[in-house]
Parts: structure tokens; C-alpha cells; sequence
């Protein structure tokens, strides 16, 4: 998202006050950006999956020499 709000800073000539202005409702409150009902994605809203470190005991498909 930073990209494109610096992005749409150099198109336009806007500084941080215009973007403010921009994204936020007449309450102060951010909205998301979207243009036509279509909203940015926000990959900070997918959860992530920790795994423990299995190191060796992960199955590989080569037989392993010893």
C-alpha cells in the first residue's frame, strides 16, 4: 500500500496532509483504498502459519546415503 500512496504522492503532487484527506472519512477514520467498489488487497489481513523446525524429519523424495 505504501507504494501506492507514494505513487499517487508523485502523480499528483500531494503531500501527507492531501493523502490524509484522501483516505479518511469525514469521522478521521482510514478507509482502505478503492476505486469502481474494487478494494486493494491487504495482505497484512492473512494470517500466517508458524510450523515448528522438524530439521530432518521433513520426507525427501531421494534416498538418503549412509
Amino acid at each position: 500500500m505504501l507504494r501506492l500512496v507514494n505513487w499517487q504522492r508523485i502523480r499528483h503532487r500531494w503531500n501527507w496532509t492531501d493523502v490524509r484527506r484522501w483516505l479518511t472519512d469525514p469521522t478521521g477514520r482510514w478507509h482502505p483504498i478503492s476505486a469502481d467498489g474494487i478494494t486493494l488487497f491487504n495482505p497484512a489481513a492473512v494470517p500466517i502459519r508458524r510450523y515448528r523446525y522438524r530439521g530432518n524429519t521433513i520426507p525427501t523424495p531421494w534416498t538418503q546415503a549412509v
